[in-house]
């Protein structure tokens, strides 16, 4: 293991934004996961632990601990009875890599999440989704190094508490947990997910009738890439909030106010609200600039570094967005976005 100082962040994450790292290091193994952990607290330092930087908003005066950059690799297949089929990835391999390898094998279960800029560790603890799939859905375990024991433990689905965008490794108790292995429950030729609006239309349109796992990989790949900015080009973290869940009573003094919101109203209390649409419809602010900062021009979840954005300006940006949504219809954004500082 190799322990470097003062690394600059922002070329470690999606957002381009970052300073440096008190230290920091490469870890491809769990021995050297131990080791990197055994430095901080001999050192007396906090750690974090760096995937593919694509959730994180990294702070400009940079971070005084040990930045841990997850680079276990490896996928494998257990075919197993009745077509199901086990993949499991360590948590260094990006997540649209597992996601292609099960659609060239046709194995269905994660092609809904094609093209998330995400690593397989960060995928259980954000409990990633889209278009109608969430990582929870198939995830058979997940194995996790216990930073206070220095031992790796196995959760099952259950232990993993997942919630929208949350999981038991978010929480308090969970955090002392790094990610190591992922292990997800897919089928052969299983039965695919297309009933999400934009994943219709896009079929609809090109006259399939009976779409193949590749085909949805296509058309979700085609949508994000329309809706979403290239990395290459410009710094984002995605989506920056999260979507809002409301009483019904205030899903439907919103659905009177805005007809059109696409509010649907399932058994139950709880109504989850699309922030995209409160952000644009309602706030007006999809394609809004100020600065180095805006958001995307094709979507207003998505806030865009122009080139020189501080973590501050991204900050305040943001804040303004929050403050925009709560003043004209009364809802509170959470930021799905980790602020590293």
């Amino acid at each position: 293991m190799n322990i470097e100082k003062n690394i600059a962040l922002n070329k470690h994450t999606t957002f381009h934004i970052g300073g440096p790292a008190r230290y920091f290091t490469r870890v491809s193994n769990v021995k050297e996961l131990k080791e990197a952990v055994l430095f901080a607290k001999e050192n007396g330092v906090p750690f974090f632990t760096l995937g593919n930087g694509s959730n994180i908003l990294v702070s400009d005066s940079g971070y005084e601990g040990l930045a841990i950059k997850m680079e276990l690799k490896g996928i494998s297949f257990d075919v197993r009875h009745n077509d199901f089929v086990r993949a499991i990835s360590f948590a260094g391999e990006l997540w649209d890599d597992l996601v292609k390898k099960t659609v060239e094998k046709n194995i269905s279960g994660l092609e809904n999440l094609s093209l998330i800029p995400s690593s397989v560790g960060a995928s259980p603890v954000q409990n990633i989704g889209a278009y109608g799939v969430e990582v929870k859905d198939t995830l058979a375990w997940v194995e996790a190094f216990n930073s206070e024991t220095l031992l790796t433990e196995v959760f099952s689905p259950v232990e993993c508490g997942f919630g929208y965008r949350e999981s038991f490794f978010k929480t308090p108790e969970g955090k002392k947990y790094i990610v190591t292995r992922v292990a997800f429950d897919l089928k052969k030729n299983g039965p695919i997910k297309t009933d999400y609006k934009d994943v219709q239309e896009y079929f609809s349109e090109l006259k399939i009738k009976e779409p193949t796992q590749k085909d949805v990989r296509d058309a979700i790949v085609e949508i994000r890439t329309r809706k979403m900015p290239d990395l290459f080009l410009l710094g984002t973290a995605g989506s920056f909030f999260k979507n809002p869940v409301v009483s019904r009573d205030k899903a439907e003094e919103i659905k009177a106010k805005y007809p059109d919101a696409p509010i649907y109203f399932p058994a139950g209390n709880s109504v989850k609200i699309h922030a995209a649409y409160l952000l644009d419809k309602v706030c007006g602010l999809k394609g809004y600039r100020e600065g180095n900062v805006g958001t995307w021009e094709n979507q207003a979840l998505v806030i865009v570094n122009h080139g020189n954005a501080s973590a501050k300006e991204i900050t305040e940006f943001a804040l303004m967005m929050q403050n925009a949504v709560l003043e004209k219809i009364g809802v509170e954004l959470e930021f799905e976005v980790q602020l590293i500082k």
